[in-house]
């Protein structure tokens, strides 16, 4: 059987508010006000309402949420941030832009997120910040996190581009830190149609510092208090995100019911699944097992027209813009799941039916053995 299917169906979640969007992008064409027009606010104040604090700032990507949370905290050349490996070179990319230094633990390979008992090592009088990613959807060890960063006066940054509504300990991921930071790649359980991403915090200063620097450091006209960058978030953006912010909970509470259709037919002797304890909510911004042949894997998939993917084939220190070989013998975790991962089909509109055909595929591909 040659199955077709998408890995992400942005096309069925279209469809199913098209009459919405459409209102909202013909509202903003007709008004003609595409940087900062009125849906920019209310969209900002529906999600920070939605993540329970008090600021919420839209900006240009996820990437420039993480810039301008480390700008905000003065994060400069010399400085080191800790923070994992096994992730998207954003998160070391903002670092690297700074003039600061990454400095990575390794991963837990059963939530692939930081391991927390390493981080006390790690830090220096040179480490300005703590960035836990809250990887797949799954969010990382907040509790001793946030208590090392009291401890050392660390700030803790929330890479929450993966985990927007998200659960520790019912408080909501990307409102536990210093500042939180998200994406709204298309792609992400809350996408707009073009990059797009979001801060967060509960912290007067640090939520004025970052509504100025998004916009040339300043908020008045030809008047910069501060250096900053352009990263405001487009007014189309804001109004698309803000007719799908409502229906988040429904999306993510649909993934995990998809994740417990995987985890109850998958075959344990061939995969590991994804892992959630009880203290916190997975929202499976992708569903990622690990598997031995995992290229071998996922070619054979492909073959029977079930898409895959791979996040992440590579640990940071290992790619050549970051490259740093003090770290290569230290993060054995982060190289064993980048040979090992492998995302399946993830989205809030996948059958249990299709499930059921991933699954014997991937049984199938074992017992050729």
């Amino acid at each position: 059987m040659n199955l077709k299917m998408p890995l992400v169906d942005l096309n069925a979640q279209y469809r199913e508010l098209q009459t919405e969007i459409d209102a909202a992008i013909r509202e903003v064409v007709e008004s003609q006000q595409f940087i900062m027009g009125p849906q920019v606010e209310e969209f900002e104040q529906d999600l920070a309402a939605y993540a329970r604090v008090p600021f919420a700032f839209g900006c240009a990507s996820g990437t420039d949420a993480l810039q301008l949370a480390l700008m905000a905290l003065g994060v400069g050349p010399g400085d080191e941030i800790i923070t994992s490996p096994f992730t998207f070179a954003a998160t070391v990319e903002v670092i690297a832009l700074l003039g600061a230094e990454p400095v990575y633990t390794d991963i837990d390979l059963t939530t692939y997120n930081l391991r927390v008992d390493q981080v006390e090592g790690l830090i220096t009088p040179r480490t300005k910040a703590i960035i836990p990613v809250h990887l797949y959807g799954l969010p990382a060890d907040m509790d001793e996190l946030l208590r090392i960063g009291h401890q050392y006066g660390i700030p803790v940054v929330e890479d929450g581009a993966q985990a927007l509504g998200a659960y520790y300990r019912d408080e909501k991921v990307c409102g536990l830190g210093a500042i939180g930071c998200t994406s709204f790649f298309p792609a992400k359980n809350l996408g707009a149609f073009g990059d797009a991403g979001g801060v967060f915090t509960h912290d007067g200063d640090l939520a004025d510092r970052m509504a100025k620097i998004r916009a040339h450091g300043s908020d008045k006209r030809y008047w910069h208090e501060l250096v900053g960058v352009n990263s405001r978030i487009d007014t189309l953006q804001a109004a698309i995100l803000k007719v799908k912010l409502p229906h988040l909970d429904r999306w993510n509470r649909r993934r995990q019911q998809v994740a417990g259709w995987y985890q109850e037919l998958l075959d344990p002797t061939w995969v590991t699944g994804p892992v959630c304890g009880e203290d916190r909510t997975h929202i499976y911004q992708q569903y990622t097992i690990r598997v031995e042949r995992r290229d071998a894997l996922q070619a054979y998939l492909s073959e029977q027209g079930i898409p895959s993917a791979v996040h992440y084939p590579t640990p940071l220190y290992l790619q050549p813009a970051f490259r740093d070989s003090q770290w290569d013998d230290r993060c054995p975790n982060s190289e064993k799941a980048a040979n090992t991962v492998l995302s399946l089909p993830m989205h809030p509109y996948v059958t249990r039916e299709q499930v059921k055909m991933v699954v014997e595929a991937i049984h199938r591909f074992f017992e050729q053995d």
